[in-house]
């Protein structure tokens, strides 16, 4: 790659370097709100192309295509919890990108361009396409990790804002697959189109089935931590359910103890014929009374003892 300097400047002066430099690499950073009328971004640089005046207008879906003597991509980048669209417009002697605000890629790129060092544009487009794809990966992970650790935390203490972290989490994850899946769609069907032809180099096929096969693993990441948050909304609904269970249980054992005592102290409570002529002495009451409460405590002890529903909520505890 020819030595060069990385400079901020305006449009009109990246234009002229257009028309001038014999390589050249052009960031374009736009406002998040576009004006009600604006001029296209590729005739701002004089790019003079009719195929390019979707290049820098927001909200533009993602797009991978080649145009004779050049090629045109919207590239997601992951962006703080966002995801932003980088236009990028690449010929043999320039690559220009634009992006509405930051896209994030701005210092880990030139560090790229630093260390790899490529020979062309198309080179640098490869290595453009292969960090963006990082921003997923790192984003995929950092969720990953989230939800491991969101995981492990459920089975000491559960709490109701973890449902709600995992929720983000789950929506993290859909954001990131409905984001890159249908740009590694269109970059394909492309990039295969491409290496069909004869006249594609073998250098440059062996960067795109680099980044297919990247794309595809970036994928992967991210279906795993889908799969992740999946398995965490399920052991916590298991860990709840098994609580729920357990006072169920408890309750049981309660009821099994008071329900006879209730039943007796509600039957001797009637004012009928049978108790308030035959029951005259208190031997009488102290034996029906009292004596079959004991008679009932002792049969509920020995039921709970016999289907050993201590033991399990012991072990359970």
């Amino acid at each position: 790659m020819p030595e060069g300097t990385i400079t901020r400047t305006d449009v009109s002066e990246a234009r002229e370097r257009l028309a001038a430099d014999r390589f050249l690499l052009v960031d374009v950073e736009l406002p998040t709100q576009a004006p009600a009328r604006e001029t296209p971004i590729a005739d701002q640089l004089g790019l003079d192309a009719e195929d390019l005046d979707w290049f820098g207008r927001p909200d533009e879906p993602v797009r991978a295509e080649f145009l004779g003597d050049r090629a045109s991509f919207v590239v997601p980048v992951v962006h703080e919890d966002g995801i932003a669209h980088l236009h990028v417009v690449v010929t043999e002697r320039f690559l220009a990108t634009a992006h509405r605000g930051q896209a994030g890629l701005a210092k880990s790129f030139a560090a790229v361009l630093r260390h790899e060092r490529p020979d062309d544009t198309v080179a640098v487009l490869f290595l453009l396409l292969q960090e963006a794809l990082t921003t997923f990966r790192r984003a995929a992970v950092r969720a990953l990790l989230q939800t491991e650790e969101l995981e492990d935390d459920m089975f000491e203490y559960r709490r109701p804002e973890q449902v709600y972290r995992l929720a983000r989490l789950r929506r993290r994850s859909a954001l990131l697959h409905h984001a890159l899946l249908p740009y590694l769609q269109v970059t394909d069907e492309i990039i295969t189109r491409r290496m069909m032809s004869s006249a594609f180099p073998a250098e440059r096929q062996r960067r795109a089935q680099e980044f297919q096969a990247a794309g595809r693993l970036v994928l992967a990441d991210i279906e795993s931590l889908q799969d992740a948050t999946r398995r965490a909304f399920s052991s916590y609904s298991s860990l709840v359910a098994g609580e729920q269970n357990g006072v169920i249980n408890r309750l049981a054992i309660v009821s099994v103890i008071f329900l006879p005592l209730s039943f007796l102290t509600g039957f001797f409570g009637m004012n009928f014929t049978f108790l308030t002529n035959r029951l005259e002495t208190k031997d009488e009451f102290w034996l029906l009374a009292v004596g079959l409460q004991v008679v009932a405590l002792i049969g509920s002890a020995y039921l709970l003892h016999r289907t050993r529903i201590w033991r399990r909520l012991r072990d359970d505890d």
